[in-house]
């Protein structure tokens, strides 16, 4: 049994370390050490392994909060027999997050509402889990942000940043064109990230109609022919999830019947005849 006076110098030392894993585990290991009998080593190893853990994990949520997701959605949450088109097999193999390691891309194209943000956002949760750096941004917002720091003087700076995050993920490409000068600020942009880090791009565009966001053909060309280089192409297909949804959701809700609809006319008679009453009334 340690006694409080012990109990309270190894508690300071571990806060002076930034143990929180050793402080909040020791006391229940030290039980378990006695009780079990452990060599001294195999204790220290256990402690150890709390602390390790504890900041893998720690480090985990601080990276998915840096990565402003607009929402947490996992592979877990996703519905297998809605998503069409896209192999669950090659999906679990991009979840490894192996990709990241070898800087290549993922495209995720298809209709809206087919779950391309949901797969993106998915693969991003992964990759924080595995403590990589990850930040998530419209395509429309990064251009906006490229464009505005451009005029202030700051682009290199912007660049760098986003050059020392190991996994982008730039949705929704095609829902708003650029202006010649974002889409070259773009295009510069994943130029850098070519071969040396990880960009997801979400699309509800083919990549014959990527021309009309750039408003470049050259410079479309020129991107597709990097991105496609190296890169992972996901189609989604099918209708949206939120129109089946409503469609199924339609489905399920009960027809109204003809003693339902006797019963509506009955009552609103009803009303029409007590307003009447009412109005010989005054």
């Amino acid at each position: 049994m340690i006694n409080a006076a012990s109990a309270a110098v190894i508690e300071e030392y571990c806060r002076e370390l930034k143990l929180a894993a050793v402080v909040r585990d020791y006391p229940s290991l030290c039980r378990s050490a006695r009780d079990g009998g452990w060599a001294y080593e195999d204790l220290l190893r256990e402690l150890l392994e709390a602390e390790i853990t504890n900041r893998h994990q720690s480090t985990a949520r601080r990276l998915l909060r840096e990565a402003r997701l607009p929402d947490v959605k996992t592979l877990d949450q996703l519905d297998w027999a809605a998503l069409a088109g896209v192999s669950r097999p090659k999906l679990m193999d991009l979840a490894s997050c192996e990709f990241i390691g070898r800087a290549e891309d993922v495209i995720l194209a298809g209709p809206i509402g087919t779950g391309k943000t949901h797969l993106a956002i998915a693969l991003a949760v992964e990759a924080t889990r595995r403590r990589m750096r990850v930040l998530f941004t419209r395509a429309a917002d990064l251009v906006q942000s490229l464009v505005e720091a451009r005029d202030e003087r700051r682009l290199t700076a912007l660049q760098q940043r986003h050059q020392k995050v190991a996994l982008l993920v730039v949705d929704e490409l095609g829902f708003v064109p650029f202006e010649r000068a974002g889409g070259e600020l773009l295009f510069n942009l994943l130029a850098q990230r070519y071969e040396r880090r990880s960009t997801i791009i979400t699309s509800n565009l083919a990549f014959s109609e990527w021309v009309k966001v750039f408003g470049d053909e050259k410079l479309t060309t020129a991107l597709l022919d990097r991105l496609s280089h190296h890169a992972h192409i996901l189609t989604t297909r099918g209708d949206s999830f939120r129109s089946r949804r409503r469609k199924r959701d339609d489905q399920q809700s009960p027809p109204s019947t003809g003693d339902e609809h006797h019963n509506r006319a009955a009552a609103s008679g009803g009303k029409k005849e007590a307003n009447a009453d009412d109005g010989g009334a005054h």
